[in-house]
C-alpha cells in the first residue's frame, strides 16, 4: 500500500493539457476505473430505504413532516483491464467509521452463468406484458399544456410486447462509465452478499480505499458529502393546475420533475398520463439518474432541465384532469461530481501511465403523492432505490410501463 499518495482531478488534468500548446503527451491506462454513485432520498422513500418499520412510516404520515427524514444510498462499480489474480473477481471498499457501513463492503463480480441486465437504463423487463388503453404524454411547466399536447400512444395498435416508439429520450443517455461491457473484470455493490445501505447520520467525508484482485489499490479523500434532502410540496391551483414547490439545494446543478397518473375505466383500459417538467418531450435515460455537471448545464440551456435557482413548477391543468384524483411524481436534483486519478501527470512529454481513476457522483431526489394529504404533509414524499440485492425486479407502473429505479 502506498503510504503517501498525491491526487489530481480530471478537471485539473484537462486544464494542464490545455495550458501546453501543441502538447502531445501520450497516456496509457487507466488499469482500473471506479464509479461511486451517492444519493440522498427524503420523505416516504427515506423511511423505506432506511429499513424502518410500518409504525414509523405511519407516525410520519400522521404527525411528523418530511423535514430531516432522509436516507442515504450508494452504488459502487469497479472495472479493470486485468483479469483477477485468483478468480472470482472481488474487491472491498474500506470506509471511515462515520460512513456507518462497517469496516468495508464487498464488491463482487457477476455470478457465473447468470447474465447481467442491460446497462443503458432503457431495458424492458422479461415479463413485460402488452398493456391496454392509451398513454397520454405531456411536458413543460405551466398552468396550461403547450401546443401539440398530449401525444397519444394507443397500445392496441402496438405489437405484443412492443415498446411505444420514441417513448424514452435519446438526447439524455444514462451515463455509466464503468460497465461489464467495457471491463475485462467487473465488480459492484450492493450485491447478493451485501446490500445494507448506510444508516442515518452517515458521512462520506474523509479517506476511501478500494483493494481487490484486479489491479492496483485505489485511495482518495472526499471533501464532498451527501447532498441535503429535498422537501417538496404540491398545491392545487384555482385554474386546475398543480404547483410543485421545493427547497433550493445549494449543491444542485439543476432539477427535473415528472408525474404519472391515470383514470381506470374498468377492464384495465384506462388512459395513463405521463408528464415531465422538460420543455421538450424527454421522458427517460439520465433524467432519472446521475448526470455530470457539464451535461446538466447544457440541458439547462436547452430547457430540458430546470436551472438550479428554480424552486417551483406547475403541472398543467390538462395533466391533472386526465390523471384523476391521484398522481405519483418524482423530483430529481442533480449534484456535483468529484474526480481523482493516480499517479499525477509527469512533466514534459513523458508517457503518463495512469493506474486508476475514480469518479464520485451526487444527487438528491424525492417523490410526490399528488392529490393525497397525509397529516397535512401537502403531498410530500420521497423516492429512492431502497437497499436491495443486485438481482432485483424492475419497477413497473400501470399498463406494465417500466418506471425508473426507486419509483416502486
Amino acid at each position: 500500500m502506498r503510504s503517501s499518495l498525491r491526487f489530481i482531478s480530471v478537471a485539473a488534468i484537462a486544464a494542464m493539457l490545455a495550458a501546453v500548446p501543441g502538447s502531445a503527451q501520450k497516456t496509457t491506462g487507466p488499469v482500473e476505473r471506479y464509479e461511486m454513485d451517492v444519493a440522498t432520498a427524503s420523505g416516504f422513500a427515506a423511511m423505506a430505504a432506511g429499513g424502518r418499520g410500518v409504525g414509523n412510516m405511519m407516525g410520519m404520515m400522521f404527525g411528523g413532516g418530511p423535514e430531516g427524514k432522509v436516507a442515504h444510498t450508494l452504488e459502487l462499480r469497479l472495472g479493470s483491464t486485468q483479469a483477477p489474480t485468483a478468480p472470482p473477481v472481488k474487491a472491498d471498499h474500506f470506509f471511515l467509521p462515520q460512513a456507518k457501513l462497517g469496516k468495508s463492503v464487498p464488491l463482487l463480480g457477476p455470478e457465473p452463468g447468470k447474465p447481467r441486465e442491460r446497462e443503458d437504463g432503457n431495458e424492458m423487463p422479461k415479463d413485460f406484458e402488452r398493456p391496454k388503453g392509451r398513454l397520454l404524454l405531456f411536458w413543460g411547466c405551466g398552468a396550461k399544456a403547450g401546443p401539440g399536447q398530449p401525444v397519444i400512444i394507443d397500445f392496441a395498435k402496438l405489437a405484443a410486447g412492443q415498446m411505444p416508439p420514441n417513448l424514452y429520450t435519446t438526447t439524455v443517455p444514462r451515463i455509466r462509465e464503468v460497465m461489464t461491457t467495457n471491463s475485462k473484470s467487473y465488480a459492484d455493490w450492493p450485491n447478493s452478499k451485501s446490500s445494507k445501505q448506510p444508516s442515518s447520520g452517515s458521512s462520506l467525508l474523509g479517506t476511501h480505499r478500494i483493494a481487490g484482485n484486479v489491479g492496483p489499490e485505489i485511495n482518495f479523500t472526499l471533501a464532498q458529502d451527501y447532498m441535503p434532502g429535498l422537501n417538496a410540496s404540491t398545491t392545487m391551483q384555482g385554474d386546475g393546475s398543480v404547483m410543485i414547490r421545493w427547497n433550493q439545494l445549494v449543491p444542485a446543478t439543476g432539477y427535473v420533475a415528472w408525474a404519472f397518473g391515470g383514470m381506470d375505466r374498468g377492464g384495465g383500459n384506462g388512459d395513463m398520463v405521463w408528464w415531465t417538467s422538460s420543455n421538450a418531450r424527454e421522458f427517460g435515460g439520465g433524467l432519472w439518474d446521475w448526470l455530470p455537471p457539464s451535461t446538466v448545464a447544457g440541458l439547462v440551456a436547452k430547457k430540458v432541465v430546470m436551472p438550479p435557482a428554480q424552486t417551483s413548477c406547475a403541472i398543467p391543468a390538462e395533466v391533472k384532469k386526465a390523471s384523476g384524483e391521484m398522481m405519483f411524481g418524482n423530483l430529481n436534483a442533480f449534484g456535483p461530481e468529484a474526480n481523482f486519478s493516480y499517479p499525477p501527470k509527469p512533466a514534459g512529454n513523458t508517457v503518463w501511465n495512469i493506474d486508476w481513476t475514480a469518479k464520485v457522483r451526487f444527487r438528491s431526489h424525492t417523490s410526490l403523492l399528488i392529490g393525497a394529504d397525509f397529516g397535512g404533509m401537502g403531498g410530500s414524499g420521497a423516492s429512492t432505490k431502497p437497499a436491495e440485492p443486485a438481482k432485483k425486479k424492475k419497477c413497473k407502473g400501470p399498463l406494465g410501463i417500466p418506471l425508473p429505479d426507486g419509483a416502486c
